[in-house]
């Protein structure tokens, strides 16, 4: 009876690490485009370290990209953006001009600007944007799209189950664009591996007490419910508050600092579960990290811009998708735990081995991110694969 929700629970563990392992950063590209008296201005912000990806653009694999790289290759980066984007206006196909090149810098690092015009045959009322840009490199890539009209801010995502998104510039919807950040909340958290890691070390040793130095199970599953319920609570509370006032612009600090203690607050929970400090009110610690990582949900809302009723129906939307995201975690996980708490595998195995795990890639995190260190093609260019012509995407110098 218990024996395929033990296999259930190493199923979990093992996608969640094999995914981990190998993924690599999920990327966003910000479109924007601006309509006034017929005149249609377009912008489009795309992450340095994805065009390395796709096109290549550190010439000398130094794993810097000089203005002068980026400079050499602005043709082969129109072709491979333009080539992607498809722009309708009341089903008349429209054109755009050669862009401008520029560089900005994002949350998490430097973009390539390309800024640009679209000329239509006629006055556009029915907008339509066809995106395909690094789908085919990475599904986790999004296209965060903005459309300003008549003083209206319309918004929506693209991802690869939605490449095409028709507007309407005399009617905008706010419930659909509610919807959509919704759904980017949910996806969000659900690529986040160091937010589901800190939540299942959080969430492993729910089931079970901590008395005379060891493991017991938990005999209630109330008492357990009502643990996780603090727990997530928290969390939840936490990580709100500090995603409001981020995303709102009165707490702003560096990206680089906020990744760095995120990974360091999945370490500690996770070696707590080892060596058990706190046997009680593990929420006010659950709060402290959720603060911190309110701020890693951020950077999505922060680096879109939006103005005004636009960011709060985004900000909504998004949040509450976050809180959908990890009831579903919460819900499948714990009852699984429960049923199998008591026997010597959940708490060899499952709690100390897993903890163990998630521990050793948490500090692998934390030292990529507090020295800003690629460890695993590190590895991989010095011990197994010397000769590689592998380049590491850097930041515009």
């Amino acid at each position: 009876m218990k024996r395929p929700v033990l296999l259930i629970l190493i199923g979990i563990l093992l996608a969640i690490f094999s995914e981990i392992t190998f993924a690599h950063k999920a990327s966003d590209s910000y479109l924007r485009f601006e309509i006034n008296d017929g005149i249609i201005q377009g912008r489009w912000d795309i992450a340095l370290r994805d065009l390395d990806y796709a096109i290549g653009l550190d010439g000398d694999a130094d794993g810097h990209i000089t203005w002068g790289e980026l400079r050499a290759r602005h043709q082969d980066i129109t072709n491979y953006a333009f080539t992607r984007l498809q722009i309708t206006g009341d089903s008349a196909k429209c054109t755009s001009n050669l862009p401008d090149h520029l560089v900005d810098h994002h949350t998490d690092g430097a973009y390539a600007v390309l800024q640009f015009l679209v000329t239509c045959p006629e006055t556009v009322n029915i907008f339509e944007i066809e995106y395909s840009l690094l789908f085919d490199l990475d599904p986790l890539h999004r296209g965060l799209l903005q459309v300003a009209y008549n003083e209206q801010i319309q918004t929506g995502i693209f991802s690869p189950e939605q490449q095409t998104i028709h507007l309407n510039l005399n009617k905008s919807s706010p419930w659909h664009e509610f919807i959509q950040f919704g759904r980017e909340g949910v996806w969000h958290i659900w690529i986040g591996y160091d937010h589901i890691l800190f939540l299942l070390s959080l969430l492993l040793p729910s089931v079970l007490l901590w008395k005379a130095g060891c493991w017991h199970p938990q005999q209630s599953f109330r008492l357990a419910l009502w643990e996780v319920l603090k727990i997530v609570t928290a969390f939840t509370l936490a990580h709100s508050i500090t995603l409001s006032l981020a995303v709102l612009g009165f707490v702003s600090l560096p990206t680089r600092w906020v990744e760095s203690v995120i990974a360091a607050s999945v370490l500690i929970v996770a070696l707590h579960n080892l060596y058990p400090v706190i046997q009680t009110r593990l929420w006010v610690l659950t709060f402290i990290f959720g603060l911190v990582h309110g701020l890693g949900f951020a950077s999505v809302l922060i680096d879109l811009g939006l103005p005004g009723k636009s960011l709060a129906l985004a900000l909504a939307g998004f949040n509450l998708g976050v809180e959908i995201g990890q009831v579903v975690i919460v819900s499948i996980f714990i009852p699984l735990a429960f049923l199998v708490r008591g026997s010597w595998f959940y708490q060899r195995f499952i709690l100390k081995f897993g903890s163990l795990m998630i521990a050793f890639v948490a500090l692998i995190w934390l030292i990529e991110r507090s020295m800003n260190l690629d460890l695993v093609l590190m590895v991989d260019e010095w011990f197994l694969t010397p000769q590689s012509d592998s380049k590491v995407p850097g930041a515009l110098q």
